[in-house]
């Protein structure tokens, strides 16, 4: 959780008061005096939230607040008023503030406030961090998601495949998005703007193979779940694979060598497009995954919707975490639909026992803490009241590093 918070109060005595009240919440107050002292602190990006008062000589809290709203509307304001003030203050709501409270104010109610305000903030920075991800980078970066080292060698990689004229054979798990790799190595390649098609390889005979082809011509083909092409159709692509015009990208969620022991898939055709492969990993391989796609799914889901996201919890994670996700990234990007719409919490995967529940709880909250601190292991420790080397005996139980997460 973000933890900035940027008191403008011009009587010196009340701001240096509020300063000690956050400094023993956890938090981390920067004061100013004044609207012209913290007027060049309050950026579209600043990363915390602002208590101001609102009877300030010169510029008050009601010119602090309107330019905060030009700045960046989503900033939260929340208003300090003296006694006498309520009308003013629901004035100031209606004109935007995001709360007000009345001096003096009870440090508890004054640390919930504003955590409050810090959390709403936190997601709006992230929903903003995530719509800038897929509007930047290349098709790699847009379209396939996750800050796992597996996952930056599988865009690594299918950057290089891009580029050549080979034909590729791209499997994982069901659920893990065979097909979005496929369109990506097509959007990176020379042949991008040539045609894309797209055919299910169940039932395919060779003369709409033949014109599947024909119209993928310069471009690309993708075959789904190429193991299920008739006997027939498998002899013909292998003798069109010679001469094609379309790169062919092969899809298979099924073990196609263990088809070929069995004598249920062409030998040469499987060894012509296992010559290069992508291997899209699981999400049991790639845990700390789960919270970047939950939360990408989610803003995702409610951006189309027209609704605001929900919070998204430490408890939240933990429960995404406990999970073992058979259905990798199509289930999870479910579960966050739901979750955005407010159609139903998370759902807990009860086949799991309950130590290998709170196992894989304690790996979130672990994996989590790293995150919020890049990396930094003492913060992260602290932040859990765990001793040091507890910390770090259960990083290594759980094969987690915390240089990982350095450059989050």
């Amino acid at each position: 959780m973000l933890t900035n918070v940027l008191i403008v109060e011009d009587d010196m005595a009340v701001r240096e008061a509020l300063g000690q009240t956050l400094d023993l919440g956890g938090l981390h107050p920067t004061l100013a005096g004044s609207f012209v002292g913290a007027k060049d602190l309050i950026q579209a990006d600043f990363n915390g939230v602002i208590l101001s008062d609102i009877r300030m000589p010169g510029r008050d809290g009601f010119y602090l607040l309107d330019y905060v709203r030009k700045v960046d509307a989503d900033l939260p304001v929340i208003l300090l008023t003296g006694e006498g003030d309520i009308p003013m203050a629901v004035q100031a709501m209606g004109a935007g503030a995001f709360d007000f409270l009345e001096k003096p104010c009870a440090p508890k109610d004054l640390l919930a406030a504003l955590e409050k305000a810090l959390a709403h903030r936190g997601l709006v920075l992230e929903n903003r961090r995530l719509r800038a991800q897929l509007t930047a980078g290349d098709p790699a970066a847009r379209m396939i998601f996750g800050k796992s080292q597996a996952m930056e060698t599988l865009r690594a990689t299918v950057r290089t495949i891009a580029g050549t004229a080979t034909d590729v054979l791209v499997t994982g798990a069901p659920g893990t998005g065979v097909y979005k790799v496929a369109e990506v190595i097509h959007l990176m390649s020379p042949r991008a703007k040539e045609p894309f098609e797209k055919r299910s390889a169940a039932g395919l005979n060779p003369e709409a193979l033949a014109e599947a082809m024909e119209r993928a011509e310069n471009g690309s083909i993708f075959l789904d779940e190429v193991a299920l092409l008739p006997s027939e159709t498998q002899f013909s692509l292998l003798t069109r694979l010679e001469n094609a015009g379309a790169r062919v990208l092969a899809g298979s969620t099924r073990d196609l060598a263990a088809l070929v022991a069995e004598g249920q898939f062409n030998a040469d055709l499987y060894y012509r497009l296992e010559g290069v492969r992508v291997y899209i990993p699981d999400l049991r391989e790639r845990p700390e995954d789960i919270p970047v796609l939950f939360r990408q799914y989610v803003a995702q889901a409610a951006e189309q919707a027209g609704v605001s996201a929900p919070e998204i919890t430490s408890e939240v994670i933990a429960r995404l975490m406990a999970q073992d996700w058979p259905g990798n990234a199509r289930a999870l990007m479910n579960a966050a639909m739901r979750f955005a719409l407010r159609l139903g919490d998370v759902v807990e995967d009860q086949s799991l026992g309950l130590a290998e529940q709170m196992a894989q709880v304690e790996r979130s909250l672990l994996i989590e803490a790293l995150r919020k601190h890049a990396g930094q292991a003492t913060a992260a420790a602290k932040a859990l009241k765990l001793p040091r080397k507890t910390f770090y005996d259960k990083l290594t139980r759980h094969g987690i590093r915390a240089e990982d997460f350095r450059s989050e």
